[in-house]
């Protein structure tokens, strides 16, 4: 792979969701299988570098600088994928001559020295603004094989959603040392980063997650499970090679990061730039606003939550009277003079702005109070989730569960017909409590509803049902809802007397 390659095929991909991360994931998956750069058969073998690497820790435990280890696992059923044939498998802890996790040293509120912790870990590098001190007295019992190294690699050995985060260490002050949540791996005659690119790779990762140990949904990543885990490693002058063409793409990615944040922020201010003018129209330049939206669509609804933005706008521009034309012949909304209110948006001639008392073809009603008991052969009763789990603005009817004890007179109390509207009383989500939805019969099971809903039954000579549940969906409606809304308990509700008070444009029920 190639930079001129990568971007002639990057343009189809980068509006994908987390386009740029799966890219950087996909070039370590290519470099530790050996598929970023050739193999050079003049390239001494890994098998012998393994052979130099042994006899160099020979030599350190003879000169009593690192310890004698165990002998570990040979690599087997651990292998999932083939490597090239001068790399080999091996283990992390027969490349290194020190893996350990730091320790939990005494802390000083000042004048000590850093203490490398998880929040010091980042991928940028090593931070140490956030470090904790510890004290000089402590340090002093810390063995010197401790101590931070140009080339140590960080991994970050616990924490959900951090563990596994591994940076290379650059000039680090003398005697800086880790706590317990870092486990420092200090490779021999590899190259660091080459191995710190395989510990990033989904490989490893998976691994992790797997297999790390622990206790109350804390993650785990011993010492042993970092000596043990398996690495493929090419010949020495191949890392080298691996981990330049890494950084050289690596590099690509983060221009290609920038060029796609400035594209979304500019896609941003053209979305915001052209709803924002929809939803305050200019008599004068509607038309042609609305043409420009409309030719540059593409561009407004490349990602979910522009196309949220749209859906929202198109029901502000329905209930404004500018998605379709008028009708001269309609019979225009007539409601009594005293009914009708000053509207707070413009809205065509014939429309009169209201509360939604006014449009009520009877009283609105609270649901049946008592529990369901699942009783078999019961009376079907909705859910709350009735009323808001389905996006389309229709009532959930499969939402329901059975009860007893449903007289005739109760069923027909709180039974429901088509065109009846829901509302949600009660709900800990602020953006559920007074929305509408309608309930369509289409299971024609004949249910009754709970306390926690409101039933809402117009005058359809006076508006459609599905009409104003749309309006209530809007900016304007919904402003009002959400003001008349009070909390207790962490849960958000409105009375059914507050939500008559709120105010709707109705059309001509046509």
């Amino acid at each position: 792979m190639n930079a001129d390659r990568l971007l002639a095929h990057y343009e189809w991909i980068a509006d994908a969701p987390d386009a740029i991360a799966r890219l950087r994931r996909f070039i370590l998956d290519l470099a530790v299988r050996g598929k970023l750069v050739p193999q050079d058969p003049n390239d001494e073998s890994a098998s012998e570098l393994l052979k130099r690497i042994a006899a160099e820790k020979a030599w350190l435990v003879k000169a009593g600088e690192i310890k004698k280890e165990k002998p570990l696992a040979l690599v087997d059923d651990e292998v999932d994928f083939e490597i090239p044939a001068m790399w080999q498998w091996t283990r992390l802890g027969t490349i290194s001559s020190y893996i350990q996790r730091g320790k939990s040293p005494k802390y000083a509120a000042s004048d000590g020295s850093p203490v490398v912790s998880q929040k010091c870990v980042q991928w940028s590098g090593l931070d140490l603004t956030v470090a904790k001190q510890v004290t000089l007295e402590s340090l002093a019992e810390y063995e010197d094989i401790r101590f931070l190294r140009e080339g140590d690699l960080l991994w970050n050995s616990t924490g959900t959603g951090t563990i596994g985060r591994v940076i290379r260490s650059v000039e680090p002050p003398q005697k800086l040392v880790c706590d317990s949540h870092v486990t420092v791996v200090r490779c021999l005659e590899v190259d660091p980063e080459y191995i710190r690119a395989w510990l990033r790779s989904d490989h490893v990762y998976a691994l992790i997650e797997d297999r790390a140990a622990g206790s109350t949904n804390q993650v785990e990543l011993t010492s042993q499970m970092a000596i043990n885990q398996v690495v493929p490693l090419p010949p020495f002058a191949e890392q080298r090679r691996v981990v330049a063409k890494v950084d050289e793409l690596m590099a690509l990615c983060d221009r290609l990061e920038a060029a796609r944040a400035e594209r979304e922020a500019t896609r941003d201010r053209l979305t915001a730039a052209s709803l924002a003018r929809l939803n305050a129209p200019d008599p004068d330049t509607f038309r042609d606003d609305a043409r420009f939206a409309l030719d540059a669509l593409p561009a407004l609804t490349a990602r979910s939550d522009q196309i949220k933005q749209l859906r929202q706008t198109i029901l502000n521009l329905a209930v404004r009277g500018k998605l379709v034309p008028q009708e001269p012949n309609d019979e225009p909304a007539s409601l009594p003079t005293s009914a009708c209110d000053e509207p707070p948006a413009e809205i065509p001639p014939r429309w009169c702005y209201t509360r939604l008392s006014n449009l009520l073809a009877e009283d609105t009603r609270n649901g049946y109070s008592r529990k369901p008991d699942d009783a078999p052969g019961g009376t079907p009763i909705l859910r709350i989730s009735a009323g808001t789990v389905r996006r389309d603005g229709v009532v959930a009817e499969e939402e329901h569960k059975l009860i007893s004890g449903i007289d005739p007179e109760t069923s027909l109390q709180y039974g429901l017909k088509p065109g009846d509207l829901l509302a949600c009383r009660f709900n800990g989500n602020k953006a559920f409590v007074g929305r509408l939805t309608i309930f369509n019969d289409y299971l024609g099971i004949g249910p009754i509803y709970p306390d926690k809903l409101i039933r809402i039954r117009v005058g359809l000579r006076l508006v459609v049902p599905a009409f104003l549940r749309l309006a209530g969906d809007t900016d304007l409606v919904r402003a009002e809802v959400e003001a008349a809304c009070a909390t207790t308990v962490g849960n958000w509700g409105i009375s059914a007397s507050n939500l008559k008070e709120i105010r709707f444009p109705p059309s001509a029920p046509r």
